[in-house]
């Protein structure tokens, strides 16, 4: 797998993946991750949020899906006091 370039993109590489992330992992609107990242200093439009979002969204979330554990055959049951 090649690894991702943020060459011409104007902001480091963790602010890229952070924006990505919060639109991937909760249910944020591309305007509500503007204000997230403007409550920390950054200028950052919602449209470049949007793009980073096509962009880099599904790379980024193959990779999530890659990470979570597989499911077994197995299960376990919490004791009830």
């Amino acid at each position: 797998m090649t690894s991702i370039s943020y060459a011409r993109h104007g902001f480091p590489p963790a602010v890229i993946q952070h924006a990505v992330w919060l639109y991937l992992r909760f249910c944020l609107s591309y305007r509500d991750i503007e204000d997230l990242l403007a409550e920390r200093g950054l200028d950052i439009s919602y449209e470049t949020v949007r793009r980073w979002g096509a962009k880099f969204g599904p790379r980024f979330a193959r990779e999530l899906r890659r990470r979570r554990p597989r499911p077994s055959g197995r299960w376990h049951l919490d004791e009830m006091p």
